[in-house]
């Protein structure tokens, strides 16, 4: 299998197939990120979710917005609203903001309200009270499924998209290692990954030093709080994006009843070092 390697989006991508990708396959992969990255990225100043922000309005949706805001639904519900996509100005508020300044000015709570607040259909999105939109639960799996589709559109039946750990395979099986949270050089199991998506999160991805202890990216909408229960959580779905909100959802009470819901196979780590998996995992975990 041919790898393409590249940055974007923050992260290393590795694309794999049959061949080398041609030119234009390759500028098309680009484009399609790039337009993702210019519709949600909070951390560019040419974002629709910049631009709305600022200027609260409605808009004609993206292609993304109804299939991604649909889920956040179902994940706010499954976790009682610590998962919501109004938590922008949550995590820029713990420093995790557009110009990554990792200084923080304490907890602020997204608005519970947020689905309220935020409306969406097949034709318009619409914010109708000053926020930050933020779709770091799930954009990554949604990006690595339009990649992967994209990739299927233009002929290549066996390909491998991963994104920073996120990834996608059809085709031959992958082995892929569950990196340890406090020891990135090992790994705490193996997954086999074929013909299906796999996304992991961790807390000591993206984290730095608070004034009151250790800050990271995923957050508790509720309180704008750091999680403390759980370390790392990894996840298998048919989707990407389904993967990686139950990755997300995991880090809280409800993510078990979610995962279950739609059929995601799972893993995680608490802080405390102890491993818990779902029935009928098939994730080999060490000893």
């Amino acid at each position: 299998m041919d790898i393409w390697r590249f940055e974007a989006i923050g992260t290393i991508w590795e694309i794999g197939t049959i061949g080398p990708l041609a030119d234009g396959a390759r500028d098309a992969v680009r484009e399609t990120i790039d337009d993702f990255d210019h519709t949600w990225s909070r951390f560019r100043a040419d974002s629709l979710v910049t631009a709305l922000s600022e200027e609260p309005q409605e808009v004609p949706a993206p292609p993304d917005a109804a299939a991604m805001l649909d889920l956040y639904r179902e994940l706010s519900l499954a976790t009682d609203g610590a998962v919501q996509p109004l938590v922008g100005d949550s995590l820029s508020a713990r420093g995790y903001d557009a110009r990554y300044s990792f200084r923080d000015r304490g907890a602020s709570p997204a608005p519970a309200d947020w689905a309220e607040q935020l409306a969406w259909d097949d034709g318009a999105l619409a914010l109708h009270a000053p926020a930050l939109i933020d779709v770091g639960a799930i954009g990554k799996g949604r990006l690595v499924d339009v990649v992967h589709d994209l990739l299927g559109s233009l002929g290549h039946a066996e390909r491998l998209v991963d994104a920073g750990g996120d990834l996608r395979v059809s085709g031959a099986p992958v082995r892929v290692g569950l990196e340890h949270p406090f020891d990135t050089t090992s790994a705490i199991g193996v997954a086999v990954v074929a013909d299906v998506a796999l996304c992991g999160s961790a807390v000591n991805r993206r984290a730095w030093p608070g004034e009151h202890g250790g800050l990271h990216h995923v957050l508790d909408a509720r309180t704008g709080e750091p999680v403390r229960t759980y370390a790392s959580t990894w996840a298998i779905a048919a989707e990407a994006m389904v993967a990686d909100a139950a990755a997300t959802a995991l880090f809280f009470d409800g993510g078990p009843a979610f995962a279950a819901r739609f059929g995601v196979e799972w893993v995680r780590m608490t802080t405390h070092g102890a491993v818990e998996w779902s029935a009928g995992n098939r994730m080999e975990v060490f000893a």
